[in-house]
């Protein structure tokens, strides 16, 4: 385009520009046409042209980038200023000065911006500009700050969000937020459901549990009064409000009541008197009724014998269910599932057992479904909204390839100008010389350059490498002296090895050594390990060898599949950088806001006056910003909202959630987006590799093995289905025998070595020709055509007998689950147990030899060994007959039929042969199967990274996590005055004295339960036998945060592992699916064409407007606001409620019910009763109706006692009304998918039943004696989280699987066997940790992220335009707007249709 062309174009567009963008037309000019910023208005404040000298340097300043450079500086200096505020101080002077100019600049900033462009109305002004808006916001808030600091009111709300103009100064990071602002459509919907089964959740609890949790043991007489002693008015124990005991009041079937309140103790004797009988008492012994002797002290506890409402609920009064806002709360805390199991098991005190089902059913709904659906809808929103902006991208990174390109060429055009212009001082014997040196040089080098290049160079640098890895992995605490040495000199062999590799390399490479990545990480740790050395430093720099050990990472090019996935991880890494500094861009505002809001205030009184801070505080930014980060973990997070809300005000839990909510549900799940972009990408690019290359149904070492040399010997061999590869096979393994027997019996041109030879040929041809004319038979005994072989044969194809089996597999699977160590074994039930397992085994036995009989054991196509699900039975089945023979011929107690035990529980594994007949439960079933090996690979990946820290932390932690357990322990500081003073010198469940006891710790962590009390444990550590100080050592923040920001990569790695396996396993299903859903379609079209009258023509006018009336939206939208304002007059309801309240809420309650009577009767008669109750939501609505009819007449005949529920739950439902308004299509959208998840997730729920139904009889039989007392404290288990019996293993091992306190429950079970400890077995060490790593593998990890493929796969199909399935209750919906256009062309009252179900049916 020409010069004149662009100033005509130029022309054109300012006169073109619209009429109300220009304040003042009539003052332009034909020269102002000519406008140097052609988007901006013309004219702004009426006055201000863009060539005026004023508005001209402002908009150059404002365009320049110079600005932002400078704002930028004036950010993090403000940021600077803000980190080092001290809670409960006031600012210095400096400090104020700073913050004044810092307002004044960006004061000056958006003036100059606002005469540039104008405030608002103009084309480009200064407020259409969200991001200015948000600066104008901060800077009003900081005027009105100074303002409010006149009357000495200090709000600093402002200030605290004054880093978000970081924001909109980097481009990176603004690119990220403005694809995650994209996002807040259908995360807005997502939030609306969510807060939605919140809802439901707390007004059920609230009408359940209103008062429950404050109910204490009181006394029932005034016994201080009447004996003169000085007692709680309610029963503490030593632990007070911490741990606080919750009684069931009378009547109620709740589980702890007050008759269980333990005894009192006197100096450490259990007190068994009555108050009356204490004056009979001689010298402290009592003669008791019997006649044995009970402890003469006054047992006060059992007067604390009532149960009534205190004052105070649990956790410093934070958790309760009084009223909404508290039960809200406490819902949103266990849909978090951190703590939930505490409320739950108070719940079960005050209450009932039963409220197990309401608990699990909150985490079901809340967390492993809602929360997931979060995640799912920001990943792929994210992650489309990323695709988008893709070709921007690229573009940036396209110019910044091209400006490394140009400085690497400067670089190499500097370099050769500097050797063409070398000069040479000593003329021409020196150049003879130098070549006389370069010929002998020469072929050195070149052959020290093969040697370095070479494969065996590599693998031998590799071989010393993996040595050296071993030396530090089996270094431990405590160890021998001479291993000790050993190490030290191996250390020094190794360093010298690896200086020779590096002299080698730099002479062969010299320079172009540095321009390698590896070769600099590689020159850095000899580097250190030679300081190290000559140096003798402490293990601090000692450390850093371990390091050494990422150097293996190179044998990854033997393991492509693994490299691929490593790839994955790396493009992850690279894309989510900006992500990470977004995220602690949002954690640096959050912890700023905490310290204003919280710092100083986390402290609590000792009751010997000491004060003691709470180590999770917001004192400092150091501090606050790793509270922040362990909120986003949702590790102890409830501990801190506990603390904050005790200490500040309950609003303080709006913090908090709002920390979750931002930081965990839509920053962290963005990185699930990235992850999962990622596998699509690797699986794009390996399609595209994929279908360059001509297509292999075999592998490449198929040919090499199948295809023989002699094409005679095939035709020798091919005389049975399996003879080539039987034949081909024996050859390869011995071909002089081959050659013997492809020879003729009767030739004589046979090898005749020796008479010997001959023998051992001659039998071994009679062998193999006995067993191929013997192929077809079963077990080379029974032919074909036996009449046994025929009998067994029908038999097993017959549909009873595989029923029959399956009732006996679910029998033997009852008696697994009534197996407890309990069981007396002289007892019936132990006889019945035993009797029932040999009955099991042998009718087990009996089916494998029914089968082996008719088809085959080994050889045949169709043989019992060659299905794997028979091969698992056989080998149970041998197992079963072991135990049985083993356990009749054993007559001691003590052998190994414990462990015999424990195989034959592998009998559990015989219900997974219903998978197969189960086509959706197949479906999840081939998805886990097909994921093994890319999840075996994360596994890899993980097992790798784990290795790495833990021999990280076995450098810097070996021997200093031991701890005095004593009264008073303050003056202690090491081990000698530990034991000097008769305390215990004890050592944390989770250290690094060895590398399995590291990487056990560093599996806890990885899971994100327990790793802050790790934490500190680390922080506190201070050498070996020392006793630990608090916060000793704050860079070991470093080691422990690094983990756990790459511990967010690597579970993420598995959720994408399961996305992509799930994904393709589905597309495979819907191809076989594909012609039934033509079928669907054809019979769905044949229906609406038969559907072309409206019912509704015959209708007379009453009717007719009756039935336009029901089908508008004013009768759904009167009916959702009915509905809403039903929900909020029960959210009023709370404890202790005057009885104006009730009454209010009960006549709303009548008026509501009768209002949804008119509606049900309304609908009948537009719709008929057959129309009407073809749809699913008015079933609802009837349901609905009936279920408040019935709590109105429970209520009016005062049944609440003599019916097992509470009627006023009934009221609850609602609640479920409100789903059926929410008609939004994004809303239907995410409703389709929960319904369409649900669906998916009951087969998901069969497989987590397998795998907790084997793992709690295992639990059962391993940890069924573990006992806790007050000798041997328990961190996890109790009366509700144990093994003792198969119902509590189940609920135990759920706990386990929500990750809640799961590392406390290991720890107990990990503990030391004492003396009198009869339920401790030494084997639980080791075997402890093997069965909760392997159970939260499969369940944290697989089948857990295996519903999140669910979920993403449902939303995939729900966005689908496809032919949907009528089964599906949101689908009337979608037929309900299809059939609307037709319908209002029928006549002038037509203008709405009727229900969706109307399309589905004939005209009556």
């Amino acid at each position: 385009m020409t010069k004149g062309q662009k100033e005509k174009q130029r022309r054109e567009m300012a006169l073109t520009l619209p009429e109300q963008e220009l304040p003042n037309p009539h003052c332009i000019s034909i020269q102002e046409e000519l406008l140097p910023y052609p988007d901006l208005g013309p004219v702004v404040f009426g006055c201000l042209k863009q060539t005026t000298s004023l508005r001209n340097w402002c908009l150059q300043v404002a365009h320049s980038p110079w600005l932002d450079y400078l704002s930028v500086l004036i950010i993090v200096l403000n940021c600077v200023n803000l980190s080092i505020y001290k809670p409960g101080e006031k600012k210095n002077n400096t400090q104020e000065i700073l913050d004044f100019l810092m307002f004044l600049y960006f004061i000056v900033e958006m003036l100059i911006k606002i005469v540039a462009l104008g405030v608002l109305g103009y084309k480009g002004s200064y407020l259409s500009n969200h991001w200015y808006k948000l600066d104008f916001f901060i800077n009003f808030g900081k005027l009105m700050d100074i303002m409010f600091e006149i009357f000495d009111i200090h709000l600093q709300f402002c200030q605290v969000l004054s880093p978000l103009r970081l924001i909109s100064r980097v481009p990176s990071m603004l690119n990220v937020v403005t694809v995650l602002l994209g996002t807040v459509p259908m995360l807005g919907n997502v939030m609306v459901l969510y807060i939605f089964v919140i809802q439901i959740f707390a007004v059920v609890g609230v009408q359940l549990w209103a008062g429950q949790l404050r109910n204490r043991c009181f006394l029932g007489e005034d016994i201080p009064t009447k004996y003169n002693v000085s007692l709680s008015p309610y029963y503490m124990n030593k632990y007070e409000e911490k741990l606080p005991f919750i009684c069931s009041r009378d009547g109620k079937s709740g589980m702890q009541h007050c008759r269980d309140v333990p005894p009192f103790h006197q100096n450490g004797k259990t007190c068994a008197l009555a108050a009356h009988e204490y004056a009979s008492a001689v010298n402290g012994v009592v003669s008791s009724g019997a006649g044995a002797s009970v402890n003469a002290c006054v047992n006060w506890n059992m007067y604390y014998n009532v149960c009534r409402p205190g004052d105070q609920n649990p956790y410093m009064d934070s958790i309760s269910f009084d009223n909404f806002a508290y039960s809200w709360v406490t819902i949103f805390q266990v849909v978090t599932l951190e703590g939930w199991a505490e409320i739950m098991f108070y719940i079960m005190d005050a209450h009932s057992c039963w409220s197990v089902i309401f608990f699990v059913l909150v985490t079901v709904m809340g967390s492993f479904i809602m929360m997931n659906v979060c995640a799912v809808v920001i990943a792929t929103q994210f992650s489309d909204n990323m695709k988008q902006d893709a070709g921007e991208q690229s573009v940036g990174a396209l110019a910044i390839a091209r400006l490394c390109g140009k400085l690497i060429g400067w670089l190499q055009a500097i370099y050769s100008k500097y050797n063409r212009h070398k000069v040479h001082p000593h003329g021409g014997s020196s150049r003879i010389d130098d070549s006389m040196i370069y010929q002998v040089w020469r072929p050195f080098m070149e052959k020290l350059k093969t040697t370095v290049h070479s494969k065996l160079f590599d693998r031998l640098v590799m071989f010393a490498v993996f040595l050296s890895i071993v030396t530090m992995a089996i270094e431990h605490n405590d160890q021998p002296q001479e291993l000790t040495r050993m190490l030290q000199i191996s250390n020094i062999v190794f360093t010298i090895i690896f200086v020779l590799e590096l002299i080698i390399k730099l002479l062969a490479l010299t320079w172009t050594y540095f321009t390698d990545s590896n070769n600099i990480f590689d020159f850095v740790i000899v580097i250190i390990s030679l300081w190290e050395i000559i140096s003798k430093a402490d293990s601090r720099l000692s450390v850093l060898r371990a390091f050494r050990l990422l150097r293996f990472v190179r044998l990854l090019h033997f393991l492509p599949y693994l490299k691929r996935q490593l790839l994955v991880l790396k493009r992850t890494m690279t894309e989510a950088a900006t992500l990470c500094m977004l995220l602690l861009f949002v954690i640096f505002i959050f912890s700023v806001m905490g310290m204003h809001l919280f710092g100083g205030k986390f402290f609590f009184e000792t009751q010997h006056g000491n004060i003691i801070v709470e180590r999770k505080n917001f004192d400092t930014l150091l501090w606050s910003m790793v509270t922040v980060f362990q909120i986003l973990t949702q590790d102890d997070w409830n501990v801190v909202m506990y603390n904050a809300m005790a200490k500040t005000s309950k609003w303080a839990s709006l913090y908090f959630i709002a920390v979750i909510i931002l930081g965990k549900h839509v920053l962290l799940n963005v990185l699930v987006g990235i992850v999962v972009q990622s596998f699509q990408a690797r699986r794009f690019s390996s399609m595209d590799q994929d279908s360059s290359l001509p297509s292999c149904e075999s592998t490449s070492s198929t040919p090499e093995i199948l295809t023989p040399e002699n094409p005679a010997q095939t035709d020798n061999n091919s005389n049975g289905p399996t003879g080539p590869n039987r034949g081909l096979s024996f050859s390869l393994c011995c071909p002089r025998i081959n050659n013997a027997i492809n020879a003729a019996p009767g030739d004589d041109s046979a090898p005749t070595d020796t008479n010997g030879g001959n023998r051992c040929l001659n039998l071994i041809q009679k062998m193999v020709n006995w067993c191929k004319e013997r192929e077809e038979w079963s077990c080379y005994v029974f032919l074909p055509q036996n009449r046994l072989r025929i009998f067994c044969q029908r038999l097993i194809s017959h549909k009873l007998f595989d029923h029959i089996i399956l009732v006996f597999i679910l029998l033997s699977c009852a008696t697994i689950a009534m197996e407890r160590p309990a069981i007396d074994p002289k007892s019936m039930e132990r006889w019945v147990l035993n009797t029932a397992g040999y009955v099991f085994s042998a009718v087990f036995f009996v089916e494998m030899l029914f089968k082996v009989i008719a088809l085959g054991l080994l050889f045949g196509k169709e043989s019992y060994c060659r299905s794997a699900w028979n091969a698992v039975d056989g080998f149970l089945v041998l197992l079963s007959l072991v135990d049985v023979s083993v356990s009749l011929a054993s007559t001691s107690e003590k052998n190994m039929l414990g462990m015999l035990k424990v195989l034959r529980l592998l009998r559990t594994l015989r219900p997974l042969r219903v998978i197969k007949r189960a086509p959706k439960l197949k479906l999840a079933v081939e998805a886990l199967i097909a994921s093994v090996k890319p999840i075996g690979n994360i596994v890899i990946i993980c097992c790798a990274f784990l290795f790495f820290y833990g021999i990280l932390g076995l450098q810097l932690f070996k021997g200093k996590f031991f701890y005095c357990l004593g009264q008073n322990t303050v003056n202690i500081t090491n081990k000698i005055e530990c034991l000097s003073a008769n305390y215990r010198w004890v050592q944390k469940v989770y250290n690094f004295d060895s590398l399995p006891q590291a990487l056990m710790s560093l599996f806890v962590m990885y899971s994100k339960d327990g790793w802050v009390n790790i934490m500190y444990d680390g922080l506190d550590a201070v050498g070996v036998d020392q006793q630990p100080i608090t916060n000793y050592n704050e860079w070991m923040l470093i080691f422990f945060i690094s983990f756990m920001i790459l511990s967010f990569f690597l579970l993420d790695m598995f959720i994408g592992v399961m996305v992509e396996t799930f994904h393709q396993c589905q597309q495979n299903q819907k191809k076989v699916d594909t012609a039934l859903l033509e079928n669907s379609t054809v019979s769905q079209d044949q229906c609406k064409e038969s559907e072309e009258i409206p019912y509704y023509t015959d209708y007379s006018p009453i009717r007719r407007s009756i039935h336009t009336f029901c089908t508008s939206n004013v009768l759904d939208l009167f009916m959702a606001a009915v509905i809403f304002l039903s929900v909020m007059m029960m959210t009023i309801q709370h404890y202790d409620q005057p009885l104006y309240v009730e009454k209010i809420t009960d006549y709303s309650y009548y008026v509501f019910t009768i209002i949804l009577i008119i509606e049900v009767m309304l609908k009948l008669v537009a719709f008929g009763i057959l129309r009407f109750i073809q749809s699913r939501w008015n079933l609802l609505d009837i349901a609905v109706v009936l279920i408040s009819i019935l709590s109105i007449v429970f209520q009016v005949m005062d049944m609440a006692d003599s019916i097992p529920i509470n009627p006023s739950i009934l009221r609850v439902c609602r609640v479920l009304r409100l789903a059926q308004v929410l008609k939004a299509k994004k809303i239907r959208v995410l409703l389709k998918t929960i319904i369409k998840t649900l669906s998916q997730v009951g087969n998901i729920c069969l497989l987590f039943a397998f795998f907790f139904f084997i793992y709690a009889a295992l639990g059962v039989e391993l940890f069924g004696r573990l006992e806790c007392t007050n000798d041997n404290i328990c961190l996890g288990l109790h009366q509700y989280a144990n093994f003792k019996h198969f119902g509590m293993a189940l609920l135990t091992l759920y706990e386990v699987c929500t990750g809640d306190n799961w590392s406390g429950i290991m720890a107990d079970t990990l503990r030391g066997c004492r003396p009198d400890d009869e339920g401790c077995s030494n084997y639980l060490y080791w075997v402890s940790p093997l069965f909760f790593s392997s159970f939260v593998v499969m369940a944290q990890f697989v089948l857990v992220n295996l519903v999140v493929a669910a979920i993403m796969q449902a939303l995939e199909d729900s966005h689908e335009n496809k032919p949907t399935n009528f089964c599906l209750p949101l689908e009337d919906e979608d037929e309900l707007e299809q059939a609307r256009p037709s319908a209002q062309n029928v006549g002038p009252s037509s203008s709405h249709d009727g229900p969706a179900t109307t399309t589905q049916m004939d005209p009556q």
